[in-house]
This record gives C-alpha cells, structure tokens and sequence, in this order.
C-alpha cells in the first residue's frame, strides 16, 4: 500500500465532497469539543440544530460553566444519553473555573476533562491544535477494516486498539485535521455502512475488501447479548392546572423531570398495575383515571422501555407525592423532561415545542 498516494487521493477527494459545517470553519476548542459531544451516538442532521443552540446561548466555555444544570439539560432535551450534558457541564466548569477558560493543548491534557473519552481527546487535538493523533469514530471502524480486509470486531477491546493502530499509521501527519476530517467524512458519504459507492472511491485500489469482492462482510461486530426490557407506569398526576412532578436522582434520566413512576419488570394491564401493592402504596383518594396512553416503545443502548401514562385528576389536592413539586401546566414547557414524556406531553396534552 502506497501510504502517500491514498493520502492525497483521500484530500483530494475530501476538498471536492466535504459538507459544509459549522465545526468545520474554526479552531476555538470550545467549539470543536461542543460539536463532538453533541455528535457523540448522533447524526449529523439530528445534532447541528443542537449545536447551533448550544453556541448561541453558551458562546463560550464560561458561559456554560456558569449555567444552572436545568438550563443545560434542558437545551439538551430530546438528544437523549443525557450523561453527556452532565458530563459537558462539569468538564466547561473545569476549564472555566479551574483553567482559567483554557482548554488543554495536548490529547493527553484533554483525556482529563469529564466525559472526554480517546476519540473526543484525538478530534479536539487534530483539529483545534493540529496535534498527529488519529481519529477513529464509527466511519473510521468501517473504512479502515474495509481497506485492510480485517474481521476483528470493531466493538472489542482489541479490535479498538487494531484500528487505531492502522489509523495511526495512515494518518498524514503534515496535516492531521484534515486527513481526520477526510476519514470521517469518507465513512459517512462514500463506505457507507449498506450500498457503498466502491465504483468512485477515491482509495478502492488500496482496498482489500474490495479487491476481494467482500466489502459487505466488514466491519465484523460481536452480537450484543443484552437488551433489558422494563415496564414503566407514570401517573400523571393533575389538581387544577397543576401537575406533580419530580426531579430523578439517578440512573439514566438522571436530573430530568419525571412523573411519579411505578416500574415492573413483567408487562401488566392497567388494571393489574392499579391493583399493585406498589399504586396502591401511593395512598390516593378520590380520583379520576382518563383513559391510559401507551407510548412507542423507547429503544436505548442495552435496554428497551414500555410505557404508559395513566393520566389522574383530583377535585382536592392530594396528600400523596410528598416527594413532588406542582407545577403548573403552563410552566412544564421550561422544565427538560426525557424524550418519551416530552412527546407524550406535545402530542397528548399540551401542544407545547419540542425545541
């Protein structure tokens, strides 16, 4: 393999089909860190709105640092894996507060910050400091075992430190952020994951995969063996124009507004769930049950999420949901709720934004 011609048949591609971004027109590594985040586990098409919001209301690094959470999660509402608004919240207090608004200048200073894993610390250094480290996301995986005709799972630990290795190895080190750049965006347009264009490929006569006529075999994954599936209840507690609703302290909507919920781990009927230790528990008196809404179920990484909603009146303000605060109807358009209660809350009851 001829190192220097795929190189610059890669720029040369890259100057004639690269898209036209946002992220793509600085070095500020705020910026570049926003925008990597963001598109952490995300699209492009989903995560440039984010992206512009995000720089227009927090234009810098301080002016995130000095946000309340609420507001943050809040502008992060729907984009979902909601860890990485935290974890974008604490590492912008790091450098505001303890760095002076300096990000570090080096992939192994970035590696420090919260929530700034191996890829995030390389995109950051390649393309805020010109730093010769490798970028390998998700495009790069599907490129790189294409050309080098590899099966190691790219989901493996040691699939992880083969690609980077031949990453590494190709990168052009007189300009890393372009050559990064001209990976990713190869991956996401031309070695897509089904129907790559081969035929145009500016590197195919380097490619194994397709000299082999075995492109559709690569990457190679290992299989996922678990998805947990859980039965959430929400009632939806309503006294005049006010709703019960509480802040989660844990687990993965950790710091969103929720209803009170009641979670199974078989599926129930409505009727089985209202005859549950656990609603009757709640001590509720006197109330009205509307007709349950059961939402689309709601796929994450490892688990899948059934959910209804049992939407509840009462004529006298209950003693129930100590643990709550009321809101007012008109007001829970301000709070971040996750996206299956945000929708729930759009299409069923309130016709409020999305965004």
């Amino acid at each position: 393999m001829n190192i220097e011609r795929l190189q610059q048949a890669l720029l040369n591609w890259y100057k004639v089909h690269k898209r036209d971004l946002p992220w793509r027109k600085t070095t500020d590594p705020y910026l570049i860190w926003l925008s990597e985040i963001i598109l952490q586990q995300t699209r492009v098409s989903q995560g440039l709105p984010y992206y512009l919001k995000f720089s227009t209301q927090f234009p810098n690094v301080h002016a995130l640092a000095n946000a309340p959470q609420e507001e943050v999660l809040k502008a992060w509402e729907g984009l979902g894996y909601y860890s990485r608004a935290r974890n974008l919240h604490a590492a912008a207090k790091e450098v505001s507060h303890n760095r002076d608004g300096n990000f570090p200048s080096s992939y192994q200073g970035l590696l420090e910050l919260k929530g700034v894993g191996d890829y995030t610390a390389a995109a950051v250094a390649s393309f805020a400091y010109r730093e010769g480290v490798a970028v390998v996301d998700g495009n790069v995986f599907r490129v790189l075992s294409r050309l080098f005709g590899d099966a190691t799972p790219v989901n493996t630990t040691q699939g992880k430190k083969v690609f980077k290795g031949y990453a590494q190895k190709l990168l052009n080190k007189g300009q890393p952020d372009l050559h990064n750049q001209a990976m990713m965006e190869l991956g996401a347009l031309q070695c897509t994951p089904t129907k790559p264009n081969c035929r145009q490929c500016p590197v195919k006569d380097y490619c194994s995969a397709y000299a082999q006529s075995a492109v559709a075999q690569y990457p190679v994954k290992e299989r996922k063996k678990y998805n947990r599936v859980r039965h959430f209840f929400y009632v939806y507690p309503q006294y005049q124009k006010q709703v019960a609703v509480s802040k989660r302290r844990d687990n993965i909507w950790k710091g969103l507004f929720e209803f009170p919920l009641l979670e199974f781990e078989e599926p129930k009927e409505v009727q089985e769930v209202l005859e549950s230790k656990d609603f009757l528990d709640l001590g509720l008196r006197a109330f009205q049950l509307d007709t349950p809404v059961k939402l689309r179920a709601h796929k994450l990484s490892h688990q899948t999420l059934h959910i209804t909603i049992l939407p509840i009146h009462f004529e006298d303000k209950p003693a129930a949901f100590s643990h709550c605060q009321w809101i007012a109807k008109a007001s829970l358009k301000d709070l971040a709720f996750p996206r299956p209660l945000r929708q729930f809350l759009n299409e069923k009851q309130l016709n409020l934004p999305f965004d």
